[in-house]
């Protein structure tokens, strides 16, 4: 005779689930994004949530934040392994995805995409490992004008005035700006280098410390 299992149901670290009128909100934000990236021109895709690892490692990503896929059981002379697992990002799948069907696409492509995606982070304030990203990009098939880089953070200061999140700062991370300011400044190509390394760890570390290692 079989025993009655009663499992007590938790929630799973990292993995939000939202009540009724938390969902409705998410649900408010996701459509502001979705309207404004539409009314800027750009286009949806979406993508699987699963690519073959290969794909997902090439760019030399840290492993044990990917979450592969196997079966719990496989049939008889059969491996329940596989070679996919969950995208950790929508930059690689879109990189694939454009790749596979540039001759179909009209450049410079005008994308958005907004899906989940899954990374085997250590669960704290802010960071999860289910969470929605939402993405635009420009994808050009020669090079692209800086009205294209202008354009990005006019959409995201829409969308935050639309939210209503209050007053807020954008910051812009081009390192060619960084690059070309540096070397106007006598900085040689090495020396440049150097800096970028140094101030990429400004948050880490202090004031002082920057300036010193400068």
């Amino acid at each position: 005779m079989s025993e009655t299992r009663i499992i007590k149901p938790q929630p799973i670290s990292g993995f939000p689930e939202w009540l009724p009128e938390e969902k409705l909100v998410e649900d408010h934000v996701l459509r502001i994004i979705r309207e404004e990236y539409e009314r800027y021109g750009f286009t949806p895709i979406e993508t699987a949530a699963v690519e073959r690892r290969e794909i997902l490692t090439a760019k030399g990503i840290v492993e044990k934040e990917i979450y592969a896929l196997s079966r719990l059981a496989a049939g008889e002379g059969e491996d329940a392994s596989t070679d996919m697992a969950l995208h950790f990002d929508l930059t690689v799948p879109t990189a694939r995805y454009v790749a596979q069907n540039a001759a179909r696409l009209t450049f410079p492509f005008r994308r958005y995409q907004i899906q989940k995606v899954w990374r085997g982070e250590r669960p704290q304030a802010g960071r999860f490992r289910e969470f929605y990203q939402a993405d635009i990009d420009v994808i050009g098939n020669g090079s692209l004008g800086l009205l294209n880089d202008a354009e990005i953070p006019c959409v995201i200061n829409a969308i935050f005035a639309r939210i209503g999140i209050g007053e807020f700062v954008i910051r812009i991370n081009n390192r060619k700006l960084l690059q070309g300011y540096l070397l106007d400044q006598g900085l040689t190509a090495e020396g440049v280098g150097a800096a970028l390394k140094v101030i990429d760890a400004i948050e880490k570390v202090s004031r002082e410390r920057t300036l010193a290692d400068l």
